[in-house]
């Protein structure tokens, strides 16, 4: 290809043709400023980032021991890096796997995933949306009517032997109240769940007008305002960050479980179940081990059901649907 030359270049060749001098010569090179730039050749690190990796298999495993904890027991729950072919406990690696992994697995260091941190006082607020109350007093207020109201319908119940719903007594101790949000927090961001304390109806899935009382089949049953009222406290003791005495701890067989953090009375309300709405028939085949019944209607197309894949709170790890192993 014919290297290509300014306009004062190609002027100074015609130039040099037309002398006298048969000598066939040729215009100084210059540099073009259209020149494609230099390439910048890439580092080792990234180029090994980016490349396959290949797991020589040893012959011998039975000296394959967890990273973390140097222990080789449990060796059901012990897992191989297809990468680093290094072995880690499931509940060892932060976070933790609950499942023996479908398919290649790789360890929190060759996946680059961070690391779970502890949640501070501040992220446990942020993360659940806490609401900051203006005056303190009015919280120990709150409480205590919360208590004396707990007093009252357990009278209620003795004398008329009609069960009422009993609004949770949540932990006096603030830093022990930290500790049980801090292991849903953590049991939530391992599951890669965002929280949420509501029905979600978002684009794809069933509409807010599909979700309907009358619909029910053979109809549903009314809360009393008795029952309403003790709904309404819980909901308003949520938003202010005082939980119920619950911790969520992680089972090797069982994966995540609910543990009571303090004595808890029966018809106590805990939470409401809660996570994205969807109709039955958009799930049938879906991998949600948690998903709940929601709305029951004779046209099976029409029923609903509420799936804590995405989001959802305490209530996803009290369901015993998801309490088992593989």
């Amino acid at each position: 290809m014919t290297p290509a030359f300014s306009s004062s270049s190609a002027a100074s060749q015609r130039l040099i043709r037309c002398s006298a001098s048969p000598r066939r010569t040729h215009a100084p090179h210059r540099p073009s400023s259209m020149s494609p730039p230099l390439r910048k050749l890439k580092s080792m690190t990234e180029i090994m980032a980016k490349a396959k990796h290949v797991v020589l298999e040893r012959e011998d495993y039975d000296d394959v021991s967890c990273e973390e904890c140097g222990s080789g027991d449990r060796d059901d729950e012990l897992l191989l890096c297809d990468k680093c072919d290094k072995g880690f406990h499931m509940k060892c690696v932060s976070p933790i796997v609950v499942r023996v992994p479908i398919g290649s697995w790789l360890c929190p260091k060759c996946s680059g995933q961070r690391r779970v941190r502890s949640f501070s006082q501040k992220k446990i607020i942020d993360f659940f949306r806490i609401q900051k109350c203006k005056d303190d007093g009015d919280v120990l207020y709150l409480s205590a009517q919360a208590i004396k109201r707990r007093r009252r319908l357990r009278s209620l119940v003795w004398q008329k032997k009609r069960r009422r719903l009993l609004p949770f007594l949540p932990s006096e101790d603030p830093d022990r109240r930290l500790k049980q949000m801090g292991s849903l927090a953590t049991a939530l961001t391992t599951l890669q769940m965002e929280f949420s304390d509501d029905l979600t109806y978002g684009p794809g899935m069933a509409s807010r007008s599909a979700n309907q009382a009358e619909f029910e089949d053979g109809g549903m049953q009314v809360l009393s305002k008795e029952d309403a009222e003790t709904l309404e406290l819980c909901r308003a003791m949520n938003r202010r960050g005082e939980c119920p005495p619950l911790l969520v701890v992680f089972d090797s067989c069982e994966g995540f479980t609910v543990e009571a953090d303090d004595q808890i009375k029966d018809m106590t309300f805990i939470a409401e179940y809660t996570g994205d709405v969807d109709y039955l028939k958009n799930r049938e085949h879906d991998d949600c081990d948690s998903m709940m019944t929601l709305l029951s209607v004779k046209d099976p197309s029409r029923s609903l059901v509420i799936c804590p894949d995405t989001r959802g709170n305490i209530a996803r790890f009290i369901n015993g649907i998801n309490n088992h192993s593989p």
